[in-house]
C-alpha cells in the first residue's frame, strides 16, 4: 500500500534589477526534492544572470537545449526547469500588475469548477467510502475521484458501485488506479466498470506505454484520462494522435512550466479533448492556467492545501475555485513557512 509522510518543495526565487522577484518550486512525495534542487543549482543557475525575463519562452529553449539536454528532457531536470518557469511567469505578471490568468488573457472570467481527488482510498472499507462521499457532497461538491487497482478487480467493482449508488446520477465519479495494471487486467477491470457512468479512468497503465493505452481506449467507452507522469510535449502529441487518451492531465510543476504546459493544453484543444491539470502544485498555479484554455473542464483540488504555506493560498467555496486576485502566480511561500520548514 502506498501512503506519504510528507510532501517536498524545491524551488527558486529570481531577483531582477527592476527590484521584483518571481518564486517557482515544484513539489515531490516525501523524496527527491535535493535532486530537483542539485538540478537547478548545477544546470540552470548559472545560465540566468543577465536574462531579461520577458523574454521567457527563449529562456525557456536555452535552457532545454543546455547543460541539461544530455542527461536529462524528463523527469528530475524537466521538474528543475518548471520552478524557474514558473518564477519567471512570476515576475512577468507581478510587472503587469495583474494576476497571472489576466496577463496570458482569460477564456473564462467565472469561478472554476474543480473536483476532490480525496474521496476514497483503498484502505477504506465500503462503508467508509459512502459515508466520505456523501460528507463532499454535503460540502458542495459534486464531482468526486476514487481509487481503484486491489489484486481483485471484482473488489474495485464492488466499491465503486458502492459509491456510485449512494451519490447518485447527478454527481460525476472518476477512478484512478495509479497505473497498477497490466493491459489484461486494465481491459478486465474497465469492462467491470464500464456501467458505472465513470467520468474517466486515470492512470490504468504504465505513462510511457502508449500503446497499450491506445488498445485499452479502443475496448471501452470509459475515457482515459493521464498526464502526471508524462513529461513532454511530444509524449502528449502521440497520446493525442494515437487516441489513447481522452483527459489530459498535465502538471505544470512536471512537464517544464508554465510555457510548456500551455502548448500541451493548446495541443489537446486542438483534438477537441479536456484539460484537468494534475494537482502536482498544490492548485496555486494550476488555478491561474485553467482559466486561460478553452478546453478547460474540472481543476483536480486538495482541500487540505487550503492551509498551505503559499501567501496567497487557493480559495475553494461550494464546489468551485475563487479567482485568484493578486498579482503573480500565486506561488510566493509565506515568512512564517519559509522559517519553520526550509532546510537548503
Amino acid at each position: 500500500m502506498q501512503f506519504v509522510t510528507h510532501l517536498e518543495f524545491a524551488g527558486v526565487t529570481i531577483a531582477t534589477d527592476a527590484g521584483i522577484s518571481g518564486t517557482g518550486y515544484t513539489v515531490t512525495v516525501g523524496h527527491g526534492g535535493r535532486v530537483i534542487q542539485e538540478a537547478i543549482d548545477t544546470l540552470f543557475a548559472d545560465d540566468l544572470p543577465g536574462k531579461d525575463p520577458r523574454d521567457v519562452r527563449e529562456i525557456w529553449q536555452q535552457l532545454y537545449f543546455g547543460k541539461s539536454h544530455w542527461i536529462g528532457r524528463a523527469g528530475a531536470t524537466t521538474m528543475a526547469q518548471s520552478a524557474i518557469d514558473i518564477a519567471l511567469w512570476d515576475i512577468n505578471a507581478k510587472a503587469a500588475g495583474l494576476p497571472l490568468w489576466q496577463l496570458l488573457g482569460a477564456a473564462r472570467h467565472s469561478d472554476i469548477p474543480i473536483y476532490n481527488t480525496h474521496a476514497g482510498w483503498l484502505n477504506h472499507s465500503i462503508d467508509q467510502l459512502r459515508d466520505e462521499a456523501l460528507k463532499l457532497l454535503d460540502q458542495g461538491y459534486t464531482a468526486l475521484k476514487m481509487k481503484v487497482g486491489l489484486p481483485d478487480s471484482r473488489e474495485d467493482r464492488r466499491r465503486v458501485e458502492a459509491v456510485r449508488k449512494a451519490i447518485g446520477d447527478g454527481t460525476l465519479l472518476m477512478v484512478d488506479a495509479n497505473q497498477k495494471w497490466d493491459l489484461m487486467q486494465a481491459c478486465h477491470a474497465a469492462r467491470l466498470l464500464q456501467d458505472q457512468d465513470l467520468a474517466w479512468l486515470e492512470e490504468p497503465l504504465h505513462p510511457d506505454d502508449i500503446r497499450s493505452h491506445r488498445v485499452l481506449a479502443q475496448s471501452t467507452s470509459i475515457p482515459i484520462a493521464l498526464g502526471e507522469h508524462v513529461y513532454t510535449t511530444h509524449a502528449f502529441r502521440d497520446y493525442l494522435e494515437y487516441n489513447a487518451v481522452a483527459v489530459v492531465q498535465v502538471d505544470v510543476c512536471r512537464i517544464g512550466g508554465v510555457t510548456p504546459w500551455l502548448d500541451v493544453a493548446a495541443l489537446a484543444n486542438a483534438f477537441n479533448i479536456r484539460v484537468c491539470p494534475h494537482a502536482g502544485d498544490l492548485m496555486q498555479v494550476h488555478q491561474h492556467l485553467v482559466k486561460v484554455i478553452p478546453n478547460n473542464w474540472l481543476l483536480e483540488v486538495i482541500p487540505i492545501w487550503e492551509r498551505g504555506p503559499f501567501r496567497h493560498q487557493v480559495r475553494l467555496q461550494g464546489g468551485k475555485c475563487l479567482a485568484p486576485a493578486e498579482p503573480g502566480a500565486s506561488s510566493d511561500f509565506t515568512p512564517e513557512a519559509l522559517e519553520e520548514f526550509r532546510i537548503g
